[in-house]
């Protein structure tokens, strides 16, 4: 099965001897130009008219009233959680499968993660799990919701749609709803993935994604956060150019910024990049097609979109019987230059993480035995 996994993706990416990444950027359109163009213009820095069409495009492809671009991913999950009041001693509802950036971003604000179960078919927080805990573990009092266990207040959830594969995030929104619970979804994998037609990122409160190098579509980092709340939208777009307040010369703050604001450099080749996702998304879909014939009547299962849902497959993912199973893909497709991978380590496994609040994690301990991503970019010889 190995030999024959090895030769679809070989022949796939017309590579018959050439290392075989897992998902390396493809830049075939306006990349050079628009970068060529902002680097003539001098206006390379965070002010610039890449970064506000960014903003546009990314309001377009999600269906969101307010983007803001940021600097990476894992400013824009910090940012959205500073914007809601997060701050220490609270807690904040995620998942332990996912990368790591998930888990930092809420301890940047000085909350504590709170880790629950994913499901085994979308690899995503659960609700089930989440009902679960906010039902036998939380007290629900005066529109607080407080860690009988720890005492500290539950302040918002942030489920991750883990290798773009949207979760059930309908389900989630409404027991967040139920709890006066703020959702941040973790859409940073999940660019070009739907729900019911609808783009992941657009159901709970804030929405934040990635453009880093291996993402679908990149610009070398970058990050954004998409919004339907108006008094949202304008706060982050403040806040992320360090709280300046707007004046012809004098410099003036008036609160707590950053200086996470998206460079006019990195924008324009988003801008390239977003042009082009359409394009993506299909090529993508196909070789997904093609993994799901290989795989069906073998003992790996390939993991699919879930009902009513359309994933981008970021990554492809499959699922081995054992661990044993597992390891010995792995050695032998990386033993022939084609680059597979095992999931993350479950995030309370980590040393940071280790004395925090985490349930049974039944089926992220199972899934992180057996998962493995395999090739999944755009043909990259196409490229320029």
């Amino acid at each position: 099965m190995i030999k024959s996994f090895l030769d679809l993706v070989r022949d796939h990416y017309n590579s018959p001897d050439e290392f075989i990444p897992l998902h390396a950027p493809v830049f075939r359109g306006n990349e050079i130009h628009y970068v060529t163009e902002t680097i003539k213009s001098t206006f390379v820095s965070s002010v610039g008219a890449y970064v506000d069409q960014f903003e546009v495009m990314m309001k377009s492809i999600t269906g969101a009233k307010y983007a803001i671009a940021t600097v990476n991913g894992t400013a824009a999950l910090h940012i959205a959680l500073h914007s809601l009041g997060v701050s220490a001693g609270d807690e904040i509802i995620t998942q332990a499968l996912s990368f790591v950036a998930t888990a930092n971003a809420i301890r940047y604000t000085g909350a504590d993660p709170v880790f629950l179960d994913v499901d085994l078919d979308s690899m995503s927080l659960s609700p089930i799990a989440l009902l679960l805990f906010l039902e036998s573990e939380c007290e629900f009092k005066e529109q607080i919701v407080t860690n009988k266990r720890t005492g500290k207040r539950i302040k918002a959830i942030v489920p991750m749609h883990t290798f773009g594969n949207p979760g059930r995030i309908e389900e989630i929104c409404n027991i967040a709803e139920r709890f006066r619970l703020d959702v941040v979804e973790d859409s940073a994998e999940s660019l070009g993935s739907y729900v019911k037609s609808k783009h992941t990122g657009s159901f709970g409160r804030l929405g934040v994604f990635s453009f880093n190098g291996n993402k679908t579509v990149t610009c070398g980092g970058g990050g954004a956060v998409v919004t339907d709340d108006e008094s949202l939208g304008k706060r982050l777009k403040h806040i992320t150019t360090t709280a300046k307040v707007p004046h012809p010369w004098e410099y003036s703050h008036d609160e707590l910024g950053f200086n996470y604001r998206m460079p006019n450099l990195n924008a324009a080749l988003a801008c390239a990049q977003l042009e082009q996702l359409d394009d993506f998304l299909k090529e993508k879909r196909e070789l997904s097609l093609k993994y799901i014939q290989f795989f069906e009547n073998t003992n790996v299962t390939f993991k699919k979109e879930i009902e009513n849902s359309v994933s981008n497959y970021w990554l492809n993912t499959v699922e081995f019987q054992s661990k044993s199973d597992r390891d010995k893909f792995l050695a032998e497709t990386n033993g022939a230059k084609v680059m597979t991978r095992p999931s993350w380590n479950p995030l309370n496994t980590l040393p940071m993480y280790q004395n925090c609040f985490s349930d049974s994690l039944k089926n992220t301990n199972h899934i992180a035995d057996r998962l493995v991503n395999i090739p999944s970019g755009v043909k990259w010889k196409e490229s320029y």
